[in-house]
This record gives structure tokens, C-alpha cells and sequence, in this order.
């Protein structure tokens, strides 16, 4: 690292000597502590220096959360490797899609997508070496192949602007982009978190979010950062959350609908007290809401943040100002701009802006989308809303060029949605939408018109979408009308589609 730089490894670093006896991380029935935590990651880091690894290669990882999984981003952090964490939720095209985007020259596969990627690697003539994250098989060497060493390598000139991550976000012109983050912008993510939620090495954070987000790992890494522990749970176990909440005195959470309201029912039926949590972050509705405040008489805190900015540029409890995203944080300038580069007044309604050291490296290999994206001085976000008289943030939806769904805290754009189900040979015409969902936030809702002489189930359309694509990307609702409404220049007038059929009934 350089002089003036201070990076994800060096939290690792740090509570190994001021917090070495404490645990760090559980998974399942392993306690690591924060001395075993950095012998591990160091390596994993060694392991990967000699196995020809240099500063700028990717690592891809595919995998449920895992002790393993951490063990990588803390490896990568000292080697100045980027890490590209894969959405397990994907389909084979897809993920084929994200890995030709940034050729990897390793890759770690769990053990549940090993049948899944098999297939896939003989196509990536960049791929180097493919690894399990467990025991090795089915052509993956073992991960402990790189755990035999001493741990010792030299120390490496890494810089903390340097990119770190590169997360795909969803596709909003029908193909995924790398968001590329930097420690740094993690890094100074995490010190807002830790100053707001007044975290410290007493707090428990439950990671219930999985780790290729940054909701999972950015919760994590701020838990971490006071010197708190983290349970991983591989994916979401109902039984399985609520028993750690109540018997490990959790205190964080992240999450999307419907988790929580999941894990109220499951405490009150198990009779479990959950109230050591006293901070939950996502998104909900307000009687989910309201029902974990008198509960646990913690706080549940809303946001509004993107892959983008690293995390969260405004955030408040729910209880300051109900209906808002939050108030401006601490390190993010926001603005509201219109199409002309103007910075609106109090109140008026345009164009999201940010920037400040959250701000992400820009879109991998996309030169043309970051000059757009950039352009100005100002990252836009491409999401509209308004700020008040406190500074208080009210999210007013998408711009319609970047129109986003969010089905149980995913991204998905219509236009990917509408791409595959125009390959349908009976659909002639298609808008896809988002309405309210009590289970989800909200739900896909594909409104399409046939071609004449045709027919076509409501299920056969959602199957036929969900072998093409991620299965939550699918949509859940299907309406066939006998035309689209129409702009003056003959494209399909969305929000009129939204008026007429906005919700699950219409």
C-alpha cells in the first residue's frame, strides 16, 4: 500500500491485533477469530501471488456466503486483485455474459454451481485455473491447494482508488454493466455506517444478503470495520435466522421484502426474543415496519444508495420523516438536476446527482456510458426525486430511459424482460411494468399483445421467460389486451400502459 493509503486488509490487519481472540466470522457450526481471520487471508493471498495472480487480474466467484468467500475479498484487497462476484441467481447465458466482460483468469465455484459451470469453462480460453470453494472434483482443484503456505509474500504498493469490485448491475439497455468500486469508496461507506449506526465491537451483524451485493458484503465490512463478528448464512433460512438472531443477540441486519416480516412471524411462533436488533436497513412496508419498531424497539432504517455509489448517500431512521429516502449523508454531495445540466430548487422534482468519494471507478470497459454517466462533473444516477427544506431525500422513481423494477430487492429493467418475450413466436407487441406486491415490494408485470391467430397462457409466458433468463426476472403477473396504447411518433406509451394496468387486479 501506498503512503497515504488505508484498505480493506488493513481493517483485516488491524483487529488481528486489537481484537485477535474475538470472533470475526461464523459459518455454520466454524468461529473464526480475527487472528485466524488474517492467517487465512494471508494465505489465500499468498496462494494466489504464487500461483502467477498480479495486481489488476480478476477473480470471479461463484458461491453461496461463505468463510471462503470473505477469505477472497480480503485476499484480493492486498494483492490489488479485483473480485467479480457473480450472481448465483443467473442463468448459464447470462453468466457467461458477465464472465466475457471481464475475463477472469481464475475462477472459485461452490459446490451447488459446479454442475452449472462445467459446461461453461472449456469456452473461456482466458480462464487460467478453475477452483472449488471447498473440496476439489468435476475438474476443480481444491481451494486448500492454496492454503499451503506460509502465509509470508511481500508487501505490495496497492492503491485504495485502485478498482476492488466490479458488480454487474442490472441490464438497463439488455446487458449488464460492471460497476467498478474502489476500496476506497467501500472503505469511506463503511465510516459512514459505522458514525450512523454507532457501531462497535460489540455489534452482531446478521448477513442474510448475499455476498455478489453490496448490501450482504457492505454490511459486513462495516460490522467489521468496529470489530464486531458476522454470521453468514449461505442463503436465507427462516428457522435457522431467527435462532441465531435470538441466540447470538444480534444487533444488524440487512434486508429486502419479505424477509422481515418472515422473521417476526417466526419469532413470535417460536416464542423467541429477537429484541437485541436495533438496527434493520432496507426496504419494507410501513405495517412490516411498524411491527419491527414495537417489537424490538429498534430502528428500521430507510435509504436511498446504488451499486454505483458504494452504498448509501442518504439514510435516517424510518420514524424521522416516513416516505423518504433519508436524509444527505455525511460524505456524498446530492443534488437534484434537470436534462439541461440546471440544479433545481427545494422541492422541484429531476434527476438524482452524486458525487463525492463514493462515487464508483465507472462502468467496466463502457468508455462512451461513463463520459454519459459522468458527464458534468456529476454521477447521474438516472433515478428522479426531490430534496426538502432538511435535506431530506423523496425517491420520485425512474427517468424514462433507465425505467427499473425491483422484485424482492433485485434490479431488473423491463427492456431485458420485453427483449426475451418478443422471441415468443405468439407475442406481437409487450410492455413490461412494475406494480405494488405485498410479497415482494413489487412485482413484473408483462402486458402483451398476440399476434392474430394465436394463443398463449399467462404460465406458459412466465416459464418461457424464466428458461431464458434469472427465474426472479420472470414475470409474475401476465395481461393480454388487444392493443397498446401509442406516443405520436408510434412508440408504446408506458405510462399510460402503467394507468390502466398498474397493479396486480388491472
Amino acid at each position: 500500500m501506498g503512503l497515504y493509503d488505508f484498505g480493506i486488509y488493513h481493517v483485516i490487519k488491524r483487529n488481528a491485533r486489537v481484537n485477535g481472540d474475538r470472533t470475526a466470522l461464523i459459518c455454520g457450526t466454524q468461529r473464526i477469530t480475527y487472528s485466524h481471520l488474517l492467517e487465512n487471508v494471508d494465505r489465500l493471498a499468498c496462494g494466489l501471488l504464487q500461483s502467477g495472480l498480479v495486481k489488476g487480474d480478476r477473480i470471479a466467484i461463484m458461491d453461496l456466503n461463505s468463510l471462503e468467500y470473505f477469505y477472497l475479498y480480503g485476499a484480493a484487497a492486498k494483492l490489488g486483485t479485483i473480485i467479480l462476484p457473480i450472481n448465483w441467481r443467473l442463468n448459464p447465458q447470462e453468466v457467461d455474459y458477465v464472465i466475457r466482460d471481464c475475463s477472469p483468469k481464475v475462477i472459485f465455484v461452490g459446490p451447488e454451481f459446479q454442475n452449472t459451470m462445467s459446461p461453461l469453462i472449456p469456452n473461456w480460453r482466458f480462464l487460467g485455473k478453475s477452483y472449488s470453494t471447498r473440496q476439489g472434483g468435476q475438474g476443480f482443484s481444491a481451494f486448500s491447494e492454496l492454503m499451503d503456505n506460509d502465509g509470508f509474500c511481500p508487501d505490495l504498493e496497492v492503491s485504495s482508488d485502485a478498482p476492488y469490485v466490479i458488480i454487474h448491475t442490472a441490464a438497463v439497455y439488455g446487458y449488464p454493466r460492471g460497476a467498478t468500486l474502489s476500496q476506497r469508496g467501500l472503505m469511506t461507506s463503511s465510516l459512514q455506517f459505522l458514525y450512523c449506526w454507532r457501531l462497535t465491537k460489540e455489534d452482531c451483524n446478521l448477513c442474510i444478503l448475499p455476498l455478489f451485493h453490496f448490501g450482504g458484503f457492505g454490511t459486513t465490512l462495516s460490522v467489521m470495520h468496529a470489530g464486531g463478528k458476522t454470521i453468514l448464512l449461505p442463503r436465507f433460512d427462516a428457522d435457522l435466522a431467527v435462532k441465531h438472531l435470538a441466540e447470538d443477540k444480534v444487533t444488524v441486519m440487512g434486508e429486502f421484502p419479505p424477509i422481515l416480516t418472515t422473521l417476526l412471524d417466526k419469532a413470535k411462533a417460536m416464542s423467541l426474543d429477537i429484541k437485541s436488533l436495533r438496527i434493520v436497513v432496507g426496504m419494507d412496508q410501513p405495517e412490516t415496519i411498524k411491527r419491527f419498531e414495537e417489537t424490538t424497539g429498534g430502528d428500521f432504517w430507510i435509504f436511498y444508495g446504488q451499486t454505483e455509489t458504494s452504498g448509501l448517500v442518504s439514510l435516517s431512521p424510518y420514524s424521522e420523516k416516513p416516505g423518504s429516502a433519508g436524509i444527505s449523508g455525511f460524505i456524498s454531495e446530492i443534488e437534484i438536476m434537470d436534462d439541461n445540466g440546471k440544479i433545481l430548487e427545494v422541492g422541484e422534482t429531476g434527476e438524482i446527482v452524486v458525487r463525492g468519494p463514493m462515487v464508483f471507478k465507472g462502468y467496466w470497459n463502457r468508455k462512451e456510458d461513463n463520459a454519459y454517466t459522468f458527464r458534468g462533473g456529476w454521477h447521474h444516477t438516472g433515478d428522479l426525486g426531490c430534496l426538502d427544506q432538511q435535506g431530506y431525500l423523496w425517491y420520485k422513481g425512474r427517468k424514462s430511459e433507465k425505467e427499473l423494477i425491483k422484485p424482492g430487492g433485485e434490479n431488473v429493467y423491463p427492456l431485458e424482460v420485453e427483449r426475451v418475450i418478443l422471441d415468443h413466436p405468439s407475442v406481437k407487441e409487450v410492455s413490461v411494468i412494475g406494480v405494488p406486491d405485498r410479497q415482494w415490494g413489487e412485482a413484473i408485470k408483462a402486458v402483451c399483445v398476440l399476434k392474430d391467430g394465436t394463443m398463449l397462457t399467462e404460465s406458459e409466458l412466465i416459464e418461457f421467460v424464466g428458461a431464458r433468463i434469472a427465474r426472479y426476472k420472470k414475470p409474475k403477473y401476465v395481461k393480454i389486451v388487444a392493443d397498446l396504447p401509442k406516443k405520436g411518433d408510434g412508440s408504446i406509451d408506458r405510462e399510460r400502459i402503467k394507468a390502466a394496468y398498474g397493479s396486480a387486479e388491472s
